[in-house]
């Protein structure tokens, strides 16, 4: 039997992306060098919420873009087959601070590919990684630099996050079974 844990609501994911967006103009020298790169799927609008809230913070404008890396994971044999999705980084990313944003890290190797995708675009002063969720699970070795929420897992445990762009809602859920 399927159980679903509410782990944040919509107040509570707007909240967390608040302070994570706090956490980088604190963390940045300099916040109008900051690009944001989101990793489809969810990644891109939380980049685009990180982004809106960095402006509201510090009133400078900081630049989006949207990541596809399915041509760089290694396990392409084992994922469900997806139509990739349009990268989109109109902007060079030489000499800048790139934040990386995705919904959720689990064993790393998402990030893997993003990390090797980034080096495609230009070469950053510093690439920091900036999550909704963190479960754990590590298969490689990777770690955020900004973390929403910090949520152990089992292994045959779900993370779902649900972004308004996708799912017509905000919110986290653990789901079990």
């Amino acid at each position: 039997m399927t159980k679903i844990i509410k782990i944040l609501s919509p107040d509570e994911v707007r909240r967390t992306l608040t302070r994570v967006a706090s956490q980088i103009v604190e963390k940045s020298r300099e916040p109008s060098e900051l690009v944001l790169l989101g990793i489809y799927t969810r990644g891109v609008p939380l980049a685009q919420m990180l982004a809106a809230q960095i402006e509201v913070l510090e009133q400078v404008k900081v630049s989006v873009g949207a990541l596809d890396i399915t041509f760089y994971r290694d396990d392409l044999d084992r994922v469900a087959m997806r139509t990739p999705a349009k990268t989109e980084i109109p902007f060079d990313l030489t000499g800048k601070t790139v934040v990386l944003v995705d919904d959720v890290i689990y064993k790393g190797r998402t990030i893997r590919a993003a990390l090797n995708a980034v080096n495609d675009y230009g070469r950053p002063e510093k690439i920091w990684l900036a999550v909704l969720v963190d479960r754990g699970h590590r298969e490689v070795p990777i770690q955020p630099d900004f973390t929403g929420k910090k949520l152990p897992t089992a292994k045959e445990e779900q993370v779902k996050v649900y972004v308004q762009e996708y799912d017509g809602r905000y919110g986290v859920e653990l789901i079990k079974g």
